[in-house]
């Protein structure tokens, strides 16, 4: 019977488990399928029952497990949960990719009549969405400068429902102060959202400095080898259970081998981010002792855990001048 996956509870008297850990272990049940070492791929699209009763029940709400591939599989599961533990979230679904996880959990937040406000810097094909596609079935946006935490306030009117941002943003890496966003939206009751998909969960959890809902490209540092397409919303079970059952209906799910090669990425996420963070740091610190180079701004940034709200409010990363802006950026999947 494919049933589905849940994390074990973790005893708070232990010593808190880090990335690398959460990375390898997190999310996986024992024993798997076939005493299987690593996440064995359920291809499949339906799912056998062992009689009428056990049919019966799932359907009553009695049991709770997999029933056709466009609401869920094993190995998607078992790729949420590391997600959900990396991120410190109550939830984590799974999409096919990082622009399907955006546009479904907008779809699942707003409705016509409503009014979301997003940050000028943000993705592109999010501002596309907003701007082009949601304002046909009569959902209003506000666009406003990122970074004038003033204007954004100023923006919010009694319809609407979300704000949206992204830090760091693609591809200009301006960093959002999270807290404040966050009591932006706490204070006038509206729900946040940010893509923090060039942060990752190794650097940055918008969700411990109250931020609603994180979405993330998969596609890049989660998976880390460039095979696969994916996107993750993440947030409270309530919050992700709403924007799931939007997901059964418009069916962007992903595929269960993708959500096997995530799992395989995931295992060194840690490391890849550790080593990766220890570069943009020697290469930031050369450029500042560069006699050409006029100003950088930057933060040390130690390769460590962030577990606690110890980091500086939003982290911080290389901003380039807007002099220095690359002419485009790279695609989300």
């Amino acid at each position: 019977m494919a049933e589905r996956a849940e994390p074990q509870p973790v005893d708070p008297a232990r010593k808190p488990v880090g990335p690398s850990t959460l990375a390898v272990h997190g999310g996986e049940v024992r024993p798997k399928p076939a005493h299987s070492l690593t996440t064995p791929i359920v291809q499949t699209a339906t799912y056998t029952f062992a009689n009428t009763q056990e049919l019966k029940d799932h359907f009553d709400g009695k049991i709770e497990r997999v029933e056709y591939g466009r609401y869920g599989n094993p190995t998607q599961r078992v790729a949420e949960l590391k997600l959900a533990a990396l991120e410190g979230a109550g939830e984590c679904l799974l999409f096919a990719s990082g622009m399907g996880a955006m546009t479904t959990a907008l779809f699942a937040m707003l409705s016509r009549g409503t009014h979301v406000v997003v940050t000028d810097d943000s993705y592109r094909r999010t501002r596309q969405f907003l701007n082009q596609t949601l304002s046909r079935y009569g959902i209003e946006v506000s666009t406003v400068p990122a970074g004038d935490y003033d204007a954004l306030e100023d923006a919010i009117r009694p319809t609407t429902r979300v704000l949206v941002s992204e830090s760091p943003t693609n591809p200009y890496n301006r960093i959002l102060d999270l807290e404040r966003f966050a009591a932006i939206g706490r204070r006038h009751r509206v729900k946040t959202v940010i893509d923090a998909t060039f942060a990752t969960p190794y650097n940055q959890r918008p969700l411990e400095w109250g931020v609603d809902v994180v979405v993330h490209s998969a596609t890049k540092y989660l998976g880390g080898h460039n095979d696969l397409l994916a996107g993750a919303v993440l947030g409270s079970a309530e919050l992700v259970g709403a924007i799931r059952g939007l997901q059964g209906i418009t069916g962007a799910i992903v595929d269960p081998f993708a959500a096997y090669l995530l799992v395989r990425g995931l295992k060194t996420f840690a490391l890849r981010m550790e080593r990766q963070n220890a570069n943009a740091q020697a290469v930031a610190e050369f450029l500042a002792g560069h006699p050409r180079i006029a100003a950088v701004h930057y933060e040390s940034c130690p390769s460590r855990w962030p577990a606690t709200s110890t980091r500086p409010r939003g982290w911080s990363t290389h901003a380039p001048s807007p002099t220095s802006r690359p002419p485009s950026a790279g695609s989300r999947a």
